[in-house]
């Protein structure tokens, strides 16, 4: 219905141009906007306000020459001018019923379009470090990500799913450490586990693995891995007063380990702990409806040479300076607020050299659009990423960071806590398998990606109208539940997308169902070109509420066939976008509960 009403403004503005009223070499796309008040029509437009300047004339008066201009339709019943040159337009009664035989026929593919004209975008999101299991705040990133994918893909950009895989750095050093810690338990050394090591119960998981799988094989005496290393005064035991340091006591368990093992036994406790972790973080996330065309290993950008030639680069164009005996990139000279390491003075490369040679790799993988979805923890990290960017003479401008804010879970009105490191918290499964993907999928992009969530698990499993996706969801059961009715009381049901009987639809709340039905193709649109998730939440719950309100309010299968049959058609196309819209957040469409 908008783009019917774009289309006729557009030819407006044609034949304007045609009749030399108009200068002007490209045509502009109209802006065109619901109205919020209904004495001003159905639509308005300010198009002859902003091209006023060009024609030489008041917006009033090119506002009527478009008027004039503007060819029939019969979904036009009148179009006035208002205020300084708006122009309204007021839709022909019953021209909303058209929405009814326009879905039933496009099914699925109701609300989708082309927009996007094929124009590739990569969406990185989640990334979390392979050090532990995903919990229920990956969860939330893990849920906008796919559902900013989804809708991309809706309005016609191919869209390429991606996951960065940290596999290298310290983080993984301290897992890899921890995992040999904990079997060295196993094996029957007493030790004091670091207070910065990984704890949860998935290290001595994988711990057991290798002990099971291997004996003794990787044992060292104890003494030998802890001679003289710089305390951890954070240890439980240990003096709170005495001297010590935490990082530089892992860091010394960690030149143990690989020192003591050898490359080859190191390595393998290495991958062993990385690939169990990545498997669960593989499987969670396909469990949670989600799937990634690529998994990306940050080791690759080292073992390619990527993360050396983007240092080259930065060097070639004079971004780049030794001090100190480390190689510091000028992010200053492009807005951030100090310069940055990209190789230590141990000559390692830095975790955030990685980063720049991997957004180098994505914009020379040719995309149109890349966007990275991260934790608003990371706010500080875009300035030096795009300034990076900058440095090596690529666009900047297609990288877009969206930060999605902490999911905050509370049961029973009390907060979860939340602590990769010490092994106290929810995970992704855990939620699942408690609340439902549906539930979960549906609480988790409610609110915009930057508020703060609070994750109400009581609310979440409730069966009642106050749990929204139940609300949602229940509404297209109630829709299944008519047709069975009708089938076993032998009504014959009509599902062809005809406009027969349609005019039957007089009722209020047929009307507002209708004018609901019609927003659909509007908001997914919306909703994909601004990464808006929760318009399609917020609409959906409208739907349902004009539904249920409907199904209060009157009966469907009544004696009168003619008006059975309208009814049950304008049921059917609710049901059918309540299914593409539950399907497009990754929500499950029941036909009974």
């Amino acid at each position: 219905m908008k783009q019917d009403i774009k289309d006729l403004i557009h030819t407006g503005l044609q034949t304007l141009v045609s009749q030399g009223q108009l200068e002007l070499t490209e045509l502009p796309e109209p802006q065109l906007d619901r109205t919020k008040d209904a004495s001003h029509g159905d639509f308005a437009t300010n198009v002859a306000m902003v091209l006023a300047k060009l024609a030489r004339t008041k917006p009033r008066d090119l506002a009527q020459r478009l008027v004039e201009a503007l060819p029939e339709s019969p979904l036009v019943d009148k179009v006035e001018i208002a205020g300084p040159g708006f122009v309204n337009f007021f839709l022909a009664e019953g021209a909303h019923r058209s929405v009814v035989p326009q879905i039933l026929t496009a099914g699925h593919a109701y609300g989708r379009s082309d927009i996007g004209a094929g124009k590739r975008v990569q969406v990185e999101f989640v990334s979390a470090n392979p050090t532990g299991p995903l919990h229920v705040g990956h969860g939330r990133g893990a849920a906008y990500g796919a559902v900013v994918a989804d809708l991309l893909a809706a309005v016609g950009f191919e869209v390429h799913r991606e996951y960065y895989v940290n596999d290298a750095g310290r983080q993984m050093d301290i897992l890899g450490t921890s995992v040999w810690l904990r079997y060295l338990e196993l094996c029957g050394e007493e030790l004091r586990f670091p207070s910065n090591g990984y704890k949860g119960d998935y290290v001595w998981d994988i711990a057991a693995t290798l002990h099971r799988e291997h004996g003794d094989a990787y044992r060292v005496e104890v003494e030998q891995v802890f001679a003289d290393l710089p305390l951890d005064a954070s240890i439980e035991g240990e003096p709170q007063d005495q001297a010590g340091d935490k990082e530089a006591h892992i860091d010394g368990l960690i030149a143990a380990a690989k020192r003591l093992l050898g490359d080859n036994r190191y390595r393998y406790v290495f991958e062993l702990g990385l690939n169990t972790i990545l498997d669960d973080i593989r499987e969670d996330l396909s469990q949670f409806g989600i799937d990634y065309q690529e998994w990306y290993s940050e080791r690759s950008l080292t073992e390619s040479g990527a993360v050396n030639k983007a240092i080259e680069r930065l060097r070639e164009s004079g971004h780049i300076y030794e001090q100190k005996g480390a190689l510091w990139f000028r992010s200053t000279d492009f807005g951030d607020e100090k310069d940055r390491v990209v190789v230590r003075d141990n000559g390692q490369s830095t975790y955030f050299a990685s980063d720049i040679a991997y957004h180098m790799d994505k914009l020379e993988r040719g995309f149109d659009r890349v966007i990275d979805i991260w934790g608003a923890d990371h706010h500080g990290y875009i300035p030096r990423v795009k300034a990076a960017l900058q440095a090596l003479g690529d666009e900047a401008d297609k990288l877009e960071v969206l930060l999605v804010q902490f999911a905050i879970l509370y049961r029973g009105g009390e907060k979860a806590q939340m602590s990769t490191r010490s092994g106290e918290f929810v995970t992704l499964r855990e939620l699942r398998k408690e609340v439902g993907r549906d539930a979960a999928r549906f609480f988790y992009v409610m609110r915009r990606c930057e508020q703060h969530l609070d994750f109400d698990l009581d609310l979440a499993k409730s069966e009642s109208s106050d749990n929204p996706v139940y609300y949602v969801q229940y509404a297209h059961a109630r829709v299944c539940s008519v047709l069975r009715q009708a089938a076993e009381k032998g009504m014959i049901v009509d599902p062809t997308p005809g406009t027969t009987n349609l005019e039957r639809l007089t009722e209020p709340h047929e009307e507002a169902l209708l004018r609901t039905l019609i927003r659909y193709p509007e908001v997914v649109e919306s909703a994909a070109l601004k990464a808006e998730p929760h318009q399609v939440t917020q609409y959906l719950r409208e739907l349902a509420n004009d539904f249920h309100t409907y199904y209060n309010a009157h009966q469907f299968l009544v004696d009168d066939g003619v008006l059975r049959d309208a009814r049950i058609k304008l049921i059917l196309a609710v049901r059918q976008v309540l299914r593409n819209g539950l399907g497009l957040i990754g929500v499950s469409s029941p036909e009974s509960m």
